[in-house]
Protein backbone atom coordinates (compact mmCIF):
# COMPACT_ATOMS: atom_id res chain seq x y z
CA UNK A 1 0.00 0.00 0.00
CA UNK A 2 1.30 3.60 -0.84
CA UNK A 3 2.19 5.36 2.39
CA UNK A 4 1.32 8.87 1.66
CA UNK A 5 2.09 10.29 4.71
CA UNK A 6 -1.17 13.09 5.47
CA UNK A 7 1.64 15.88 5.94
CA UNK A 8 2.01 15.47 2.41
CA UNK A 9 -1.64 15.37 1.24
CA UNK A 10 -2.36 18.66 3.57
CA UNK A 11 0.98 20.14 2.32
CA UNK A 12 -0.80 22.87 0.10
CA UNK A 13 -4.11 22.97 1.98
CA UNK A 14 -5.26 25.96 3.80
CA UNK A 15 -6.30 25.59 7.21
CA UNK A 16 -10.24 26.16 7.37
CA UNK A 17 -11.38 27.29 10.83
CA UNK A 18 -14.00 28.91 12.60
CA UNK A 19 -14.71 30.02 16.45
CA UNK A 20 -17.67 28.03 18.00
CA UNK A 21 -19.79 31.42 18.09
CA UNK A 22 -19.51 31.63 14.29
CA UNK A 23 -23.23 31.17 13.19
CA UNK A 24 -24.47 27.98 10.53
CA UNK A 25 -25.27 30.37 7.90
CA UNK A 26 -21.78 31.86 8.41
CA UNK A 27 -19.82 28.82 8.33
CA UNK A 28 -22.15 27.43 5.43
CA UNK A 29 -20.70 30.61 3.54
CA UNK A 30 -17.25 30.12 4.03
CA UNK A 31 -17.28 26.29 3.57
CA UNK A 32 -19.11 27.24 0.18
CA UNK A 33 -16.24 30.12 -0.53
CA UNK A 34 -13.32 27.72 0.78
CA UNK A 35 -14.94 24.46 -1.03
CA UNK A 36 -14.32 22.20 1.77
CA UNK A 37 -17.17 19.94 3.29
CA UNK A 38 -16.42 20.65 6.45
CA UNK A 39 -15.11 23.24 9.05
CA UNK A 40 -12.91 22.71 12.35
CA UNK A 41 -14.18 24.53 14.91
CA UNK A 42 -11.63 26.50 17.27
CA UNK A 43 -11.48 27.97 20.81
CA UNK A 44 -8.11 29.65 21.53
CA UNK A 45 -6.26 27.94 19.25
CA UNK A 46 -7.52 24.37 20.03
CA UNK A 47 -9.79 22.15 18.31
CA UNK A 48 -13.48 21.99 19.87
CA UNK A 49 -15.02 20.16 17.46
CA UNK A 50 -15.45 19.91 13.60
CA UNK A 51 -19.16 20.83 11.64
CA UNK A 52 -19.72 19.45 8.58
CA UNK A 53 -22.06 19.26 6.02
CA UNK A 54 -23.80 16.57 7.36
CA UNK A 55 -24.45 18.69 11.16
CA UNK A 56 -25.80 21.22 8.44
CA UNK A 57 -28.12 18.79 7.38
CA UNK A 58 -28.65 16.59 10.08
CA UNK A 59 -28.53 19.21 13.34
CA UNK A 60 -29.94 21.95 11.96
CA UNK A 61 -32.45 21.61 8.66
CA UNK A 62 -33.91 18.72 10.29
CA UNK A 63 -34.21 19.67 13.25
CA UNK A 64 -35.64 23.27 11.83
CA UNK A 65 -33.17 25.27 13.85
CA UNK A 66 -32.54 28.61 12.02
CA UNK A 67 -29.20 28.85 10.29
CA UNK A 68 -28.53 32.16 10.83
CA UNK A 69 -28.97 31.88 14.93
CA UNK A 70 -27.56 28.71 15.45
CA UNK A 71 -24.12 28.79 16.54
CA UNK A 72 -21.54 26.26 15.43
CA UNK A 73 -20.53 25.28 19.00
CA UNK A 74 -24.70 24.20 19.44
CA UNK A 75 -24.59 21.51 16.68
CA UNK A 76 -20.99 20.85 15.90
CA UNK A 77 -19.57 17.14 16.83
CA UNK A 78 -17.31 18.11 19.93
CA UNK A 79 -14.08 16.32 20.48
CA UNK A 80 -13.77 14.88 17.05
CA UNK A 81 -11.21 11.78 16.88
CA UNK A 82 -8.00 13.25 15.23
CA UNK A 83 -4.43 12.57 13.61
CA UNK A 84 -1.18 13.74 13.61
CA UNK A 85 -0.13 14.62 9.89
CA UNK A 86 2.90 12.21 10.07
CA UNK A 87 0.89 9.31 10.01
CA UNK A 88 0.23 7.55 7.17
CA UNK A 89 -3.01 8.09 5.38
CA UNK A 90 -3.95 4.41 5.76
CA UNK A 91 -4.72 5.33 9.56
CA UNK A 92 -6.97 8.02 8.60
CA UNK A 93 -9.14 6.06 6.33
CA UNK A 94 -9.16 3.48 8.93
CA UNK A 95 -10.75 5.43 11.46
CA UNK A 96 -13.34 7.29 8.63
CA UNK A 97 -14.14 3.44 8.29
CA UNK A 98 -14.37 2.71 11.95
CA UNK A 99 -16.25 5.46 13.26
CA UNK A 100 -18.59 6.05 9.65
CA UNK A 101 -17.55 9.93 9.04
CA UNK A 102 -15.95 11.57 6.57
CA UNK A 103 -13.48 13.56 7.70
CA UNK A 104 -10.76 13.95 10.47
CA UNK A 105 -9.17 16.78 11.83
CA UNK A 106 -5.45 16.54 11.52
CA UNK A 107 -3.03 18.50 15.10
CA UNK A 108 0.44 18.64 15.68
CA UNK A 109 1.34 20.26 18.95
CA UNK A 110 -2.53 20.57 20.03
CA UNK A 111 -2.99 22.74 16.97
CA UNK A 112 -5.42 22.11 13.98
CA UNK A 113 -2.98 22.03 10.73
CA UNK A 114 -5.55 20.21 8.50
CA UNK A 115 -8.34 17.91 7.51
CA UNK A 116 -8.23 14.92 5.59
CA UNK A 117 -11.46 13.48 4.01
CA UNK A 118 -12.50 10.72 2.91
CA UNK A 119 -12.67 12.21 -0.63
CA UNK A 120 -8.61 12.19 -0.41
CA UNK A 121 -8.77 8.66 -0.91
CA UNK A 122 -9.66 9.40 -4.65
CA UNK A 123 -5.81 7.97 -5.61
CA UNK A 124 -3.81 4.69 -4.90
CA UNK A 125 -4.97 4.38 -1.10
CA UNK A 126 -8.80 3.71 -2.04
CA UNK A 127 -7.81 0.53 -4.18
CA UNK A 128 -5.53 -0.69 -1.44
CA UNK A 129 -7.94 -0.09 1.31
CA UNK A 130 -10.93 -1.89 -0.79
CA UNK A 131 -8.44 -4.86 -1.89
CA UNK A 132 -7.96 -4.93 1.91
CA UNK A 133 -11.44 -4.84 3.25
CA UNK A 134 -12.20 -7.21 0.30
CA UNK A 135 -9.50 -9.53 1.69
CA UNK A 136 -10.94 -9.52 5.38
CA UNK A 137 -14.40 -10.37 4.03
CA UNK A 138 -12.89 -13.55 2.45
CA UNK A 139 -10.93 -14.12 4.95
CA UNK A 140 -14.05 -14.28 7.72
CA UNK A 141 -15.86 -16.34 4.66
CA UNK A 142 -13.01 -19.09 4.73
CA UNK A 143 -12.94 -19.18 8.84
CA UNK A 144 -16.92 -19.05 9.49
CA UNK A 145 -17.71 -21.61 6.58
Amino acid sequence: MPHRSIREIIAQQEVVTAAGGTTVSDAARLMRQKQVGAVMVVEQDKLAGVFTERDALFRVLAEGRDAHSTRLAEVMTPNPQTIHPDKPFSEALHIMHEGGFRHVPVVEDGRPVGMVSARDALGPELEDFIYELLRQEQAQDVLSG
